[in-house]
Order: structure tokens, then C-alpha cells, then sequence
């Protein structure tokens, strides 16, 4: 039985959801960043770890100078 990577319970088939290569709860499925819950193949990966497609990811891991703009747009020193 697969478990999941968020709360490393066992996954039952009734209750998977696949993404990222990996079997997870449904509730599990969050953001790293905001906690928003996801829908598989919907989302962003970095390291093996879901973020929602924008704002999240674009924000940490896009271009500096572009996003949404304000402080998340800038790097601080």
C-alpha cells in the first residue's frame, strides 16, 4: 500500500489522488505556500513539493522584477 507524502498514512485506492509520481490523500494535496488544496495535474513542483500554479510559484521561483508585482516582485538584500 502506497503512502502518502504529505502525512505518510497508507493510501487507499478509494482516496487516491496522483500526482507528482506519487499516490496522496486528497486533503494533502496543498500549496507548500498558501495551503490551498490542489487538483492533480493543476499545479507547479519544485523539489518534489506542490505550489499552485500562480501566485505561488511564479512569486519563489519565476523571474525576478515580474509576478504580481509590490514586494513579492522584488528581492530584498
Amino acid at each position: 500500500m502506497p503512502k502518502c507524502p504529505k502525512c505518510e498514512k497508507e493510501v487507499y485506492f478509494a482516496e487516491r489522488v496522483t500526482s507528482l509520481g506519487k499516490d496522496w490523500h486528497g486533503p494533502c494535496l496543498k500549496c507548500e505556500k498558501c495551503n490551498k488544496t490542489l487538483s492533480a495535474g493543476s499545479h507547479a513542483e519544485h523539489e518534489g513539493k506542490p505550489y499552485c500554479n500562480n501566485p505561488c510559484y511564479s512569486a519563489m521561483f519565476g523571474p525576478k522584477g515580474f509576478g504580481r508585482g509590490g514586494a513579492e516582485s522584488h528581492s530584498f538584500k
